[in-house]
């Protein structure tokens, strides 16, 4: 074979490896998508409020203890002691987004800022305007669940776990061809794991203090990290509510301690992640909210919705192997919701379609 040829032919072949190592590599990419329910920006990026925590309205008569935890002069040091994983681990490994002391700004695209519309933009990357209630049937949008689970490569191995019963609908189960277990949700793989079984029993005979909606973080926590570690999805969706459960209650004092457990509990799923040869420096790590609360005024840190003027402000952050280790970013930066879905796609190497229109990512600064 004259030299050219053979010249070619080689170059042909690693072009093929190389292509088929990529393609490999995309198929492997894990990604972990968590949400706390109306989780503000300001605790995020400021820690705890001390007009807040002073108000007798919202310290549950222990003003002391609240700042016994949680204070420090200096903002930095009070996000450290509220939020000790984020601040410990994220901001040394990932990148932080939507401090808007920086003018870096993450907004809800929907007009309405409350849950059902925040978490289908979340999920869906599109803002439909007729979705305008929390109690809308089932969402009409594919998800990039329900896309990743199209996928071969990822067919059967995505789940979602939630504390409210509102994502069976949000997610649209039934057309997913997922699992969703949520609130006091009869969870169909405790029939054949005893581990899932016992929480299974533990939260349908549950103290219920919201009723039959929504059931306690820990149930949905110890659930969604006892799956991940037996079934080992490849894509996979967290969601929390009692940041929101008890922000609307105005206890500020269960609020903070929440955010501070929700921390942890992410912390303990990242480095068990870490810990797995078949997770580590292969899974993309993003953590945002559904939507804002009040602070401009500041009995309003209860509410949300469009009637709160400041309650369309949220934040994300993000971790993973494509990701640089930036920390919190304080760039001037306008950013929507909405482009998480195809954020979080792209970067496990993947372009999320669907019959909607998709926003575009957040050009998040990569590896």
């Amino acid at each position: 074979m004259p030299f050219k040829k053979l010249h070619l032919c080689s170059l042909f072949s690693l072009l093929i490896l190389i292509i088929g190592q990529t393609a490999f590599a995309q198929e492997d990419q894990k990604l972990i998508i968590i949400t706390t329910d109306g989780f503000r920006w300001q605790e995020v990026y400021n820690g705890m409020d001390a007009a807040i925590a002073s108000d007798k309205k919202f310290n549950q008569v222990d003003s002391a203890g609240i700042f016994t935890s949680y204070w420090d002069l200096s903002p930095e040091a009070r996000r450290q002691k509220l939020l000790p994983f984020f601040w410990g681990t994220i901001a040394k490994q990932g990148q932080l987004y939507g401090n808007r002391k920086y003018g870096n700004k993450i907004d809800n695209a929907n007009p309405y800022w409350f849950s059902y519309p925040g978490y289908s933009e979340i999920l869906t990357g599109h803002v439909d305007t007729l979705i305008n209630s929390n109690e809308y049937p089932p969402n009409p949008h594919k998800t990039i669940l329900e896309y990743y689970n199209q996928l071969p490569a990822y067919k059967g191995k995505v789940a979602a776990f939630a504390a409210w019963d509102a994502f069976d609908r949000i997610i649209n189960e039934k057309r997913a061809a997922l699992p969703v277990i949520n609130a006091f949700d009869d969870n169909s793989v405790a029939s054949t794991d005893p581990q899932m079984k016992l929480l299974n029993d533990m939260v349908r005979t549950s103290f219920r203090p919201w009723g039959n909606v929504e059931c306690l973080d820990v149930f949905t926590h110890y659930q969604a990290f006892t799956y991940l570690k037996n079934k080992r999805p490849k894509v996979m969706y967290i969601s929390y509510g009692e940041t929101d459960e008890f922000a609307h209650h105005g206890e500020y004092k269960h609020y903070l301690n929440a955010a501070h457990q929700f921390d942890q509990w992410v912390g303990d799923i990242w480095n068990w992640v870490q810990s797995q040869p078949d997770y580590k420096s292969k899974t993309t790590l993003l953590i945002t909210t559904d939507h804002g609360r009040g602070d401009i005024k500041k009995e309003e840190w209860v509410d949300h919705g469009s009637g709160v003027q400041d309650a369309y402000q949220i934040w994300f952050a993000v971790m993973g192997p494509k990701v640089k280790p930036l920390g919190e970013i304080k760039t001037n930066q306008q950013f929507y919701q909405k482009q998480l879905a195809q954020t979080a796609a792209n970067l496990t190497g993947h372009t999320y379609s669907a019959a909607h229109e998709v926003a575009p990512a957040i050009p998040v600064i990569r590896k």
